[in-house]
């Protein structure tokens, strides 16, 4: 536990003029750029660093995990209203919340986002604040073969993902899977798929790709099925946003809950991050619901639960950042070298030469989550005057905005280039059945599965007992197998019953 002393000095530093102004202000400045489809929330972090070389250590990291938690959630709002996802994170249940706007529900599907963005954040933070020590000793017994096996866990999520046909949904994995090939080598560097193509040898870069895989299809079938777009209904009063959600998350306690825990722990893995996170939570969400079908279809479970996880990976994130100086993720890289700069060397002895310093960062994780209520509620009152204008009018505006934030990127065109290739083969797949979520998860968590395995394989020298003859491992590997081998139990069942 904290002492008290040490939590009333870090009160002080936190309740101060300047570090609530600096923190309102990187709420307001996250919750616009997390908006904008293709900005990411690593992109607007990075743009604030150097501002915080002329902040004091704890106004700096509050406008850094401010800005993160505001535009993590704030991506949900493309999503809902334009089936964009405005960053990694919201990929997973984009179509869950288009969905719902579609049916007229996009009040309700932004308000159970909001609320279970803060609550999974929150969670995350006191995780981060009582227990980073702990939960950072473990992060450090994953090896390369633990990482196989939860990367084909998370693979595994493919199957459940897609709705209908298990063939087609493992087809459009394998898809994605082929395209994160694209680049170099992980291991030799030796460039694949690139047709001599010098853009290609960083491999399809991921935001064009996700711009190009859920909008450009929307924008197709804008333009070619004009009487068949339903109209999306506008959002209710800010006031009314949270009317029945009490008694929703509270009969979800334990789905959020579970959800928190373990988007804490996938955030934790250095790596992993808010994306895998919730793309994980998503299918387990699913595999544990009654009503499985209706994911993918506007499920306000699924948003629910994958909202929860990616916030609460944004906390777990820091804990072998904090602990051990090892970057969880992009944004964490960048706190590390902040704290540097400040100089707080990230490990175990700055709890003990900054104990003070080091807890007000952590209550300013609780407070920028908490401020997700207020302010995000001013975003989606905001963001319902877009919904005014005729769906086929603010088509151009949408096209605008996808080359912009495929373009900015590097700057180049081949973004757009991808976001338009992804866009028709998208369109196609939708429209002959081929569900797209899978192929963005292969895309996603193909690099980290390759890399895992060949570092795994180098280690094993041929012997295949290396992959399980850790705990951790073996354990993971059990969890895998049963993923497996369910559906087929399940069919098997339901074919004896009848």
């Amino acid at each position: 536990m904290i002492p008290l002393e040490t939590l009333t000095g870090a009160l002080a530093l936190v309740l101060t003029a300047d570090v609530l102004l600096v923190i309102l202000a990187s709420a307001a400045y996250g919750l616009v750029l997390g908006a904008v489809p293709g900005l990411s929330a690593t992109m607007a972090t990075a743009l604030l660093v150097p501002l915080t070389v002329f902040m004091a250590p704890v106004p700096a990291m509050a406008a850094i995990v401010t800005t993160a938690a505001m535009a993590i959630f704030a991506s949900d709002i493309p999503a809902a209203l334009l089936r964009i996802p405005g960053t990694p994170a919201s990929a997973a249940y984009v179509d869950d919340l288009s969905a719902l706007a579609r049916r007229g529900r996009v009040g309700r599907a932004l308000g159970l986002s909001l609320t279970a963005s803060a609550l999974g954040g929150v969670l995350g933070a006191l995780a981060l604040m009582l227990a980073a020590p702990r939960l950072a000793l473990v992060s450090l017994q994953f090896t390369s073969f633990e990482y196989l096996w939860l990367a084909l866990l998370g693979v595994s999520a493919a199957v459940l993902l897609g709705r209908g046909s298990v063939l087609k949904s493992l087809i459009a994995l394998g898809l994605g899977l082929l395209l994160a090939c694209v680049g170099l080598d992980t291991t030799a560097g030796l460039p694949r798929f690139t047709f001599g193509e010098p853009a290609l040898l960083g491999g399809i870069p991921l935001v064009p790709a996700l711009i190009g895989l859920f909008a450009v299809p929307e924008l197709i079938r804008t333009l070619v099925h004009r009487p068949a777009v339903p109209p999306v209904a506008p959002v209710l009063h800010p006031a009314r946003l949270f009317r029945g959600l009490p008694g929703v998350l509270w009969r979800r306690k334990a789905s959020l809950l579970r959800s928190g825990v373990l988007g804490t722990g996938v955030g934790i893995l250095p790596g992993a991050g808010a994306d895998i996170a919730a793309w994980i939570a998503y299918a387990v969400s699913k595999r544990a619901a009654r009503r499985p079908e209706s994911y993918g279809a506007g499920s306000e479970e699924g948003v629910a639960d994958a909202c929860a996880a990616n916030n609460a990976a944004l906390c777990g994130a820091h804990v072998p950042a904090m602990v051990f100086g090892i970057p969880g993720d992009s944004i964490t890289a960048i706190v590390i070298g902040v704290l540097t700069l400040k100089g707080l060397n990230p490990g175990p002895t700055v709890f003990l030469t900054q104990p003070e310093t080091m807890t007000a960062i952590f209550l300013v994780f609780v407070l920028a989550n908490l401020l997700i209520v207020p302010l995000g509620l001013v975003a989606i009152a905001l963001s319902a005057q877009v919904l005014r204008a005729p769906r086929l009018a603010l088509a151009p505006l949408i096209l605008a905005a996808c080359v912009a934030g495929s373009y900015a990127i590097d700057a180049s065109a081949f973004g757009i280039a991808v976001m338009v290739a992804l866009g028709g083969l998208a369109y196609v797949m939708e429209e002959t059945g081929f569900p797209v979520a899978p192929a963005v998860l292969g895309l996603v968590m193909g690099p980290v599965l390759e890399r895992a395995l060949v570092t795994s394989l180098i280690k094993a020298d041929g012997d295949p007992l290396a992959f399980v003859d850790r705990p951790i491992a073996a354990g993971l590997a059990v969890v895998v197998a049963l993923a497996w081998t369910a559906p087929l139990l399940a069919r098997r069942r339901r074919r004896m019953t009848f």
